[in-house]
Order: C-alpha cells, then structure tokens, then sequence
C-alpha cells in the first residue's frame, strides 16, 4: 500500500474536479469563499512545483441562480431558465476565480466543453491543443460543460466524467474527485452503517460498478457514486489512477499527492482499443 500511495508524488499532471456542494454554505447555498481560497492556494502550490494543473468545477447554474433571486429550484426547472443562469453564473465564477488567482501570482483561462469537443475530431484536436498551449503558458485552465448550449440529450451530463474525459484528453497521469464523501464503501455510508471502505481498487468489476447505481449525489450536484465508478472506467482504461477524497478538508489534495493514505484508489489499467469518442458518443444513446 505503501508503495502504491508514494508514486503519487510523481504524478505530473493533474485533473481535480469539486462539486457544487462543496463549494457551497450548506446553509445558504452561497459559495463558500473561504474554500474557494484555500482551494485555489492548493492548485497554485502544484504549479509552483511545477505540475500541470486543471480544475474541473461546477456550481455556474446555481449561482446564476443567485444572482437573479432565483433560489427556488423547484419553481422554475426549464433547461432554458438554467441555461439562462449558466450563462450568468459562468461569468460570475470565473471572475471570482480569476481574481483569487491573481493573488497567488497565477493565471487562470475558461474552458467551456461539449459532447460535441470529444466526438468530433477537429474540435478534440483543437481542444488538446489549447490545453497544450495553456500548460506551456503556466495556465490553469478551468473547465465545465458548456450548459448555456448543452442539454441532457447532448451534453455530457455531468463533472465526474467530464473530468474522467479532460483527463484522457490531456494524457493525465491522475485525477482527484473531490465529493461529499471518503471514498468507495460496499454500501451507501450514510444509508447503511454496515457498509465496508475500500483502500484501492485494482480492477473494476462488473460487481463494482453496480454498487454505484443505487447511490445518488446531492442536491446541489448531479453526479452520484455511479458516475464517478463510470469516470474511473474512463480514466482507467485510458491510463489514468483516479482516486475519490471528502472535500471536508481541502487541504487533502497535497497530501494525497503527497503519498498519503486518504480516498479510494483506483489503478489505472489501459484497455487497448478504448475508443474515448465512441464512449463519449454512446453515454446517452
């Protein structure tokens, strides 16, 4: 275990992705400031070692939301209305960001994706490129789906897998979802006190993979266990280690880069003939 958890400190380039829930006061559903920043001053000590760094972040919708007075998430659930506030919470988010990292001396770029980036290959070429450009630039870029364009039907759907998808994109060599809970369990924990953590998984199992899909996510968020165990298949088979951490703490992302023993561990395992577009192109068919 040991051995397994120190090579994480060798991982160059890396994919962090953070729900709504986890940047928000429970409370209100107002971002939560003070995570943002220790977030942020997190990301920026990765690149002043050096690393590659994306963040993969949501919450545009719901601080569009706030924004307009429209908390209410039941009164209003149309795709144009939350795409309207997307497109609001996206320019709101991002000049947060922008304004945090400048504190800490860094630069930060938006990068707004579809279903559409991945499957088609002119688009995946030019998208690889940029994320190219930006690293070499000492960027960090930011990534969600586009969800002022995108729908159910023809987006991605949600941010584990579209960060699982970023990091197969860019060669990452590790991606970190940070969620409202420790890791991996036999069993929903909060549902369930009997229910086992599981360290490290070698290989996803069929059996694996159904677990997740009697778990669901937040209200804040859209993606459950079943999506992050679909965003490992991904990142796996592409040749990426995942590994899933609470986001209680913010701090954890240096110190499971760092070679501690915190989350669930997923092995990458690179499946030849993995087709990332075809994937990407059957997740909702």
């Amino acid at each position: 275990m040991t051995d397994i958890r120190a090579m994480m400190k060798d991982k160059k380039r890396i994919v962090i992705k953070i729900g709504s829930s986890s940047l928000q006061h429970e409370q209100t559903g107002d971002l939560d400031y003070t995570k943002l920043d220790v977030l942020v001053r997190e990301l920026c000590d990765l690149r002043n070692r050096g690393k590659d760094v994306v963040l993969v972040t949501s919450g545009a919708v719901a601080v569009g939301r706030k924004a307009v007075m429209m908390q209410d998430i039941e009164k209003d659930n149309s795709t144009a209305v939350k795409q309207a506030c997307a497109a609001i919470g996206q320019a709101r988010l991002m000049m947060i960001y922008q304004k945090i990292f400048a504190e800490y001396n860094q630069v930060a770029a938006q990068i707004l994706m579809t279903k559409n980036t991945i499957i088609d290959n002119l688009n995946r070429f030019n998208a690889q490129n940029t994320f190219e450009e930006l690293f070499k630039l000492g960027v960090v870029p930011i990534v969600n789906e586009n969800d002022t364009i995108a729908t159910y039907e023809l987006g991605i759907g949600d941010n584990d897998r579209l960060s699982a998808i970023v990091a197969s994109l860019i060669d990452a060599d590790m991606l970190l979802l940070l969620s409202d809970i420790d890791g991996l369990y036999t069993d929903d924990p909060r549902q369930n006190p009997d229910a086992k953590y599981i360290e490290v998984v070698e290989r996803l199992t069929d059996e694996l993979m159904e677990m997740g899909k009697s778990t669901t996510g937040s209200s804040a968020g859209t993606g459950g266990m079943n999506t992050k165990l679909q965003a490992a298949k991904i990142a796996n088979n592409m040749g990426v280690d995942m590994v899933i951490a609470n986001s209680a703490d913010i701090k954890v992302i240096h110190r499971i880069l760092a070679g501690q023993n915190i989350g669930t561990l997923f092995l990458a395992h690179r499946e030849e003939g993995f087709d990332l577009p075809l994937y990407v192109q059957q997740m909702h068919d």
